[in-house]
């Protein structure tokens, strides 16, 4: 069941899509999954624009993770993925900062993520766009660069679950509400930022965002 909703306002909540590109499942050392791998981020880790991008200290390696996310413009639950699609009200791109050496011990201990994935400015972001419903989301360039040297390179149509399945399969456990945000999953090429860094996320279609690393 889905219903109508166009008022959108800040993020409700920030769902995060963990190994959603073979390649990077396959970097990091992870089966490739069956179904969607879900995390989440308050929206108080999120950096914006013009925002300064601070990253920890003395916690091991921050490494950059690259995104396309999607906000949602309808609420809904059990929304079918025929349908779902149209719940995508705009789009942009982001960066899932995450604590690696924290990641690797929380992994190895059998604990949850949010230490390494939800501490205050985890969540970076551009500017959303409205995304037309004719227009293929499963069809975005997107690049990282770090200090001018290309980091990633992908296209979402390498999703191992795609945008519409994503939002089913969130509808199922949640009711998704306007305003909600999608990290989509990274392609493969993550790696390290520090202090003094310049990153980069650019997509033709989308558009180009940058923060100097502090």
């Amino acid at each position: 069941m889905s219903e109508s909703n166009d008022s959108l306002r800040p993020a409700a909540r920030i769902f995060c899509i963990a190994r959603n590109y073979a390649e990077h499942a396959k970097e990091m050392g992870n089966a490739i999954p069956s179904e969607p791998v879900i995390f989440m981020k308050p929206a108080s880790s999120m950096v914006g624009v013009g925002e300064p991008l601070k990253v920890p200290k003395a916690q091991g390696l921050v490494h950059h993770e690259m995104e396309l996310v999607v906000m949602l413009g309808r609420q809904g639950s059990e929304i079918p993925v025929q349908s779902a699609r149209e719940h995508v009200a705009k789009v942009t791109l982001g960066i899932d900062l995450t604590l690696r050496d924290v990641q690797n011990r929380l992994k190895k201990a059998g604990h949850p993520w949010e230490l390494c994935k939800s501490f205050d400015g985890s969540a970076v972001i551009g500017d959303f766009i409205e995304w037309p419903r004719q227009s293929d989301i499963q069809n975005i360039d997107m690049q990282c660069r770090v200090n001018g040297s290309l980091r990633q390179q992908g296209n979402t149509r390498d999703m191992l679950f795609p945008v519409a399945q994503i939002i089913a399969f969130l509808s199922r456990h949640w009711r998704l509400l306007p305003g909600d945000l999608i990290y989509t999953g990274t392609p493969a090429g993550v790696g390290p930022l520090i202090a003094g860094d310049r990153i980069e996320i650019e997509s033709p279609q989308i558009g180009r965002f940058g923060w100097n690393v502090a």
